[in-house]
């Protein structure tokens, strides 16, 4: 990849940085949608916190600066809901999402009996979605959440050998 990035659990400490780096990627989301109220622009300081606390939190650092970030969790039913995945936007493209998003499912299956992945996206937030159609994601279901935005609920099979396999 030619990044020398490396990808950890998230600290206490890091809280700071993880909330300015969500700020910053959101803004394209914002825009896309015409909604600059969307809850990773509202999120306090304080609930990044408790998630960091209470979840499993990854970050990517380019040295010591935070350059991407995930969030995840197993519901008791044994679905693993990945959250929040952001990258800078000058290390986009290098395939640094892929390389988080693929971190955060081993993590989250080394830690329960995960039966499948999910997360969403926007409906227009077409390179999300490739990411995740790339990783073994398909559409499950739609949610209208307002007359600009639909989110699209995607899953896989945690038993499916794609789940943590690498990608060209």
């Amino acid at each position: 990849m030619g990044m020398s990035v490396t990808i950890s659990a998230a600290e206490t400490q890091d809280a700071e940085q993880i909330l300015k780096l969500q700020y910053l990627c959101y803004q394209s989301e914002a825009e896309l949608y015409g909604d600059y109220s969307i809850e990773p622009l509202t999120q306090p300081l304080d609930s990044l916190r408790a998630e960091l606390d209470a979840g499993c939190v990854l970050v990517a650092r380019l040295g010591a600066e935070v350059v991407a970030s995930v969030r995840g969790g197993v519901d008791a039913d044994g679905t693993a809901r990945i959250d929040k995945l952001i990258v800078h936007p000058r290390m986009q493209r290098h395939g640094l999402g892929g390389r988080l998003l693929l971190a955060i499912e081993e993590r989250l299956a080394l830690a329960g009996a995960v039966k499948s992945f999910q997360l969403f996206s926007g409906h227009r937030s077409e390179n999300n979605l490739q990411l995740y159609r790339k990783h073994g994601y398909a559409p499950v279901g739609t949610r209208q959440v307002n007359d600009r935005l639909t989110l699209v609920t995607l899953a896989k099979d945690a038993a499916d050998p794609a789940a943590y396999a690498t990608s060209a």
